[in-house]
């Protein structure tokens, strides 16, 4: 059963679970509280702002009732609101704070070539037909930041599909999707049969999109394999090696641009490697082939900024971190394209080789996983 005491000032309380004691701060609570008056019961929005709260509001009391839930009475106003110490213990902020620059939410895996034994893959059938199948997919794109898809049908326009799993088409300059065969004067290099170093797409747009989908329609050509590397390894194995290479790749903005179009100049300024203020790594950027000129790294450190984004694209091109697959007729990858790079060897003119590409995003994926693992976990209960 719970405990819980009251700081003499009121300003917060201790809730002890089995698994330690949390605290929480009197206005915090007030704030997230659950009830009618406070969210809407349909959607749970706040239905008051922080300034409906008196600001100097207090614990006056609380308490665990015999069922386990945690009674808070305000002051001033009489308040009292009830808390369920699961939800609260789930949100708790009372926490040692990372220590380590590029830390990892614990639903995140990274990985090396070793996941080429078990590469993250749907049954299209069985993920149009929702369920655990759908759910454990989008899973693993969540987890390890791609997934391919196998048995989807060999038409154009059928990405769209797979997109209709999970969100919506980003429309860009490029259209609603892209076609990747060769091309005579193509305007883009992944329209041709070079190789391609892993890279992940289209840096040079601010917001990035943060999900892409390619899925082949057409594969006679020899070679063009497909490659993906996990940019979060990466970077923390360049953090291992040398903190103070990961520390210019993250402190200093790269510039990336494309102007390979009539009409199109895409810029953006962002980091090779993006941490949020408290050190969580959150995304990566990499293309040699939309890097612009560097100007935001001092004089003085411009070499060695350099050094790092030399050995940031060692490690990326090592074998030992990539997984190889080729895609077949009807198959296709989903890549998270702020976490994973992707690449393709280079293959033969002769034969065909035509995939067809789009952009969509990873908030419409995380939240259709988060709904479903929501509903699953609330019929478990039943």
């Amino acid at each position: 059963m719970p405990s819980v005491t009251v700081d003499p000032t009121g300003r917060f309380l201790t809730l002890t679970t089995p698994s330690g004691a949390r605290r929480f701060h009197a206005v915090w609570l007030r704030d997230n509280a659950q009830d009618p008056g406070t969210r809407a019961p349909g959607n749970g929005q706040r239905l008051i702002t922080l300034r409906d709260i008196p600001q100097d509001t207090q614990i006056a009391e609380a308490a665990v009732a015999p069922d386990g839930r945690l009674t808070v009475r305000f002051a001033p106003g009489d308040k009292r609101v009830t808390f369920d110490p699961a939800w609260l213990e789930a949100r708790a902020y009372d926490r040692a704070v990372p220590a380590t620059r590029g830390w990892l939410p614990p639903e995140v895996r990274t990985w090396d070539a070793g996941l080429m034994a078990d590469v993250p893959c749907g049954d299209f059938t069985e993920l149009q037909a929702g369920g655990d199948a759908l759910r454990d997919w989008l899973g693993q794109i969540v987890r390890h930041g791609f997934a391919k898809v196998v048995n989807a049908p060999i038409r154009p326009g059928a990405l769209f599909d797979i997109v209709d799993l999970f969100g919506y088409v980003r429309e860009t300059n490029y259209g609603r999707h892209f076609e990747v065969r060769t091309e005579v004067n193509p305007t883009n290099l992944a329209y041709t049969g070079l190789g391609l170093q892993a890279h992940t797409d289209n840096p040079y747009r601010d917001p990035v999109p943060t999900v892409q989908v390619l899925h082949c329609l057409q594969s006679s050509a020899k070679g063009g394999e497909n490659m993906v590397v996990d940019g979060f390894a990466a970077a923390l194995r360049l953090r291992a090696e040398s903190p103070e290479f990961f520390d210019l790749l993250a402190d200093h903005c790269a510039r990336f641009e494309y102007a390979g179009e009539a009409g199109v100049c895409l810029t953006a300024r962002r980091p090779m490697i993006e941490l949020a203020p408290d050190g969580e790594l959150r995304a990566v950027r990499f293309n040699n082939r939309s890097f612009a000129a560097v100007t935001d790294v001092p004089f003085d450190r411009m070499e060695r900024y350099y050094a790092a984004y030399r050995r940031f694209g060692e490690i990326i091109d090592d074998t030992a971190m990539e997984v190889t697959f080729r895609l077949d007729p009807g198959q296709a990858f989903v890549v998270d394209n702020t976490r994973v790079l992707h690449a393709r060897k280079g293959y033969s003119g002769e034969g065909t080789r035509w995939l067809q590409g789009c952009y969509a995003d990873m908030d419409g994926l995380r939240s259709r996983h988060a709904a479903m693992t929501r509903t699953a976990r609330l019929e478990a209960a039943e």
